[in-house]
């Protein structure tokens, strides 16, 4: 343990990432934007979102101030949706709580919506320099391998022994660049699969290589297997235009435009009915899509209701009418964008 930060921000100083578009800044909101962007999302992928949402919102007044469908759009595409909800209600406490000034303490950060323990930590080193350990992802891995943890490292006792271990390596000096460097290990070098242990600046010392358990640790979850649900999405259009609804705030897609659902066992004519009453319709089934979550999987059967004319079903609600040209721009959930035939 104690050359570990040593050979780390040696490691860095030659073989880290030191030119992400959220690096060499201090700037408490465009880190935590990042932070919250990167959590369960790639790099690459993170990187054309993080540029559009600071075009859209350089600040976290104008993040506060921002439409909630604004928010909501910038982000459809990077999924887990409850994240652009909390980072929305995060900006509109921090400016009503704190004055518009980012809290420095990883104590303070972490009460704030969307920021768990790693997370605020993150931010406070990265900003403001605060001495405090962090532990995603890519640092679980690490450690499991160096130092032989055994166990899965999202069980309780398993995480706790991480955390402490995580406090015990934090050197004195070199916060920012230490921090930086294990999440760059971690997602460069101490890979999943096949970690490159050949680069890697503890190969020497780490219990996994010299043991052989690279494929071993960190354990898995024990797996089950996900539950399957189905849906039926309903594409009420004139071939110009269709309906979409607002789904939840809470919930898969919380917030966002999407097509009305209906029971999987329910008759298409049954759900028209109910919806729309004698409007003449021609109903026709779509390809079906399969979408898998975290949780579980979903089966989506779309049926098409072609109406002569979207003005003749009347009251429709929560729902809105929209061209098919701008519902393109609206940043509906990637199944709905695939059976409109976005893509």
């Amino acid at each position: 343990m104690s050359d570990f930060a040593d050979r780390l921000i040696a490691w860095h100083a030659h073989s880290g990432r030191h030119d992400l578009p959220w690096q060499n800044t201090t700037d408490p909101y465009r880190i935590w934007l990042s932070e919250i962007m990167l959590q369960q999302t790639q790099v690459d992928t993170v990187i054309p979102y993080y540029a559009r949402f600071l075009a859209r919102c350089p600040t976290l007044a104008s993040l506060a101030d921002a439409p909630a469908d604004d928010v909501m759009a910038l982000w459809a595409g990077l999924g887990y949706y409850a994240r652009a909800r909390n980072l929305h209600a995060c900006a509109k406490q921090v400016m009503a709580e704190f004055g518009g000034e980012f809290p420095q303490t990883p104590e303070q950060i972490a009460t704030l919506p969307g920021i768990g323990r790693s997370t605020a930590a993150a931010i406070a080193a990265f900003a403001f320099g605060q001495h405090a350990a962090i532990l995603d992802g890519n640092v679980k891995r690490v450690l499991c391998r160096v130092f032989g943890v055994e166990g899965f490292p999202g069980s309780v006792p398993v995480e706790r022994k991480l955390w402490d271990l995580a406090e015990d390596l934090l050197p004195k000096k070199n916060i920012q660049t230490y921090t930086q460097a294990q999440m760059d290990l971690g997602a460069t070098v101490c890979v999943r699969g096949t970690p490159k242990c050949e680069r890697c600046p503890m190969a020497e010392i780490c219990v996994a290589h010299t043991t052989g358990r690279t494929a071993e640790l960190p354990e898995a979850r024990p797996r089950k297997k996900p539950p399957i649900r189905s849906t039926q999405m309903a594409v009420v259009t004139d071939g110009e235009r269709v309906l979409l609804v607002q789904r939840p705030p809470k919930g898969i897609w919380g917030g966002l435009l999407s097509l009305p659902e209906f029971e999987s066992e329910m008759a298409p004519e049954d759900w028209w009915r109910a919806f729309a009453g004698e409007v003449a319709v021609t109903v026709s089934a779509l390809p079906e899509l399969r979408h898998t979550f975290t949780h579980y999987v979903l089966d989506i059967s779309p049926v098409r209701f072609e109406v002569g004319n979207m003005d003749s079903i009347g009251e429709i609600g929560a729902g809105r009418v929209v061209s098919l040209e701008e519902a393109k721009g609206l940043g509906l959930p990637k199944p709905v964008s695939r059976i409109l035939g976005f893509g």
